[in-house]
């Protein structure tokens, strides 16, 4: 169990090469805390999905350190990644089926994380059934269901028209403000990065590393007439100027 002031994740100087060469990361330090919510934002193929990935423990880095103190760890695509065959409920019971949990307790967790995403009635229904928002709210609470410190997206709301896209974002802040996990976020999105988050860092292009790191100081949860206000645009002009200039 991590406290407040140890990072779930840490990385420090860290670097990844693959097999054939290609160096994705390089020089990347960044600390992610219970109760932060970190959304990195990059052009495509600067090593953003990289960085999630050897923080799930999927990859391993090859320069420098990257920790993390916690096992409860989850992880949220932008495919939602369901089971076609399965229900709602029988998608959101399958981490706790896979972790041997009780039965009483995959129920209580699963009851649980449907109403904290407001799938409460749709339980029978399947995927197909569903709106893509839909689908990526079942998601969400099949990775609740671990009960996780620390949850990685990446780009999970990528794929979304703009309406349910900004419609997540909000009940997103919703979740965080309740649950109080850390949170790694990967997107392509300024506004979205800036919303949904307490620090946005900015990648360079490939092989990535950090060139700035924005603090959005809104409290949570936040309203969508937040995106409207002056302080807002400033800080997501911040963002787009360190962006601008760090491919230029």
């Amino acid at each position: 169990m991590s406290t407040p002031s140890t990072p779930l994740v840490s990385f420090a100087d860290t670097g990844m090469t693959f097999d054939g060469g290609t160096t994705a990361l390089t020089g990347v330090s960044v600390d992610v805390r219970p109760g932060e919510f970190i959304s990195v934002v990059g052009p495509s193929g600067c090593g953003k999905s990289t960085l999630l990935r050897l923080a799930s423990g999927l990859e391993t880095a090859t320069d420098g350190v990257m920790t993390t103190s916690t096992d409860r760890i989850a992880y949220v695509f932008q495919d939602a990644t369901l089971l076609p065959w399965r229900s709602v409920k029988d998608n959101v019971l399958l981490l706790g089926e896979l972790d041997h949990l009780p039965k009483a307790e995959q129920e209580k967790r699963c009851t649980e994380a449907l109403e904290t995403v407001g799938l409460t009635g749709f339980e029978d229904h399947l995927p197909h059934q569903l709106s893509g928002g839909m689908k990526m709210r079942v998601s969400l609470a099949r990775a609740l269901t671990i009960e996780p410190e620390l949850f990685l997206f990446d780009e999970p709301f990528a794929a979304l028209d703009e309406i349910t896209r900004e419609r997540l974002g909000v009940e997103l802040t919703q979740l965080f403000a309740e649950k109080g996990f850390g949170g790694l976020f990967i997107t392509h999105s300024v506004s979205e990065a800036v919303f949904i988050s307490t620090q946005v860092a900015v990648m360079s292009g490939r092989p990535g590393t950090i060139v700035d790191v924005v603090d959005v100081p809104f409290d949570f949860p936040r309203s969508p007439e937040l995106r409207f206000t002056p302080e807002f645009t400033a800080i997501a002009e911040r963002v787009s100027t360190s962006l601008m200039a760090a491919h230029s």
